[in-house]
């Protein structure tokens, strides 16, 4: 009884998690009412709040599903010989990641500007990348992991925000590419 009850509400957050990202689609988040939540996703109103108090509930509780998610896909295997190759690895499988589920982080992010969801990327990269180096490597130099991690993982999720906004204009290779020249060697030079 209690797998099946455990199951009806995988199955009711889901349906709702899908009306979400459905409707931001088209409208700001600011702007959706839990009625039309409901009505897309044909759960009843008092189904609804039986799970959640509003709309913003079930927007952090879809981000804490993401988050978990995402940190299930950025965990690595292998050993490296380099902080680079382990932090590349980590952003080959964001970007991998990221591609798979690019609708949904196209309408959170761009159509609705939503830093939660940049914030939640932010957060997982940095302890993720974080907890590898400081897990395999020595940090001999003055920065700080943490500092120098999260240095790298603002400038990535810009790029990957970006990437958002026309996603035909970029794929991951590409990307990976771009960030791996940026992090590898200074590549302007002089007129």
């Amino acid at each position: 009884m209690n797998k099946k009850e455990d199951l009806r509400i995988i199955k009711t957050k889901a349906s709702l998690y899908r009306a979400l990202i459905d409707i931001m689609k088209k409208k700001s988040f600011e702007d959706i009412r839990v009625s039309e939540i409901c009505k897309k996703s044909q759960i009843n109103r008092s189904t609804f709040y039986d799970h959640f108090n509003d709309k913003n509930e079930l927007l952090y509780s879809m981000i804490q599903d993401m988050k978990n998610e995402l940190q299930e896909n950025l965990v690595i295997d292998e050993k490296h010989d380099s902080i680079k190759d382990v932090s590349m690895q980590i952003l080959k499988a964001l970007l991998l990641y990221i591609d798979k589920n690019k609708k949904i982080y196209s309408s959170i992010i761009k159509i609705n500007g939503n830093s939660i969801a940049k914030d939640m990327i932010v957060d997982t990269l940095i302890d993720t990348v974080t907890k590898e180096i400081d897990k395999n490597f020595n940090n001999n130099t003055i920065i700080p992991t943490r500092t120098m991690v999260l240095f790298y993982a603002n400038g990535v999720i810009s790029i990957i925000s970006e990437a958002l906004e026309d996603p035909s204009k970029y794929n991951p290779d590409e990307l990976y590419e771009f960030i791996d020249n940026l992090i590898s060697r200074n590549n302007i030079k002089r007129k």
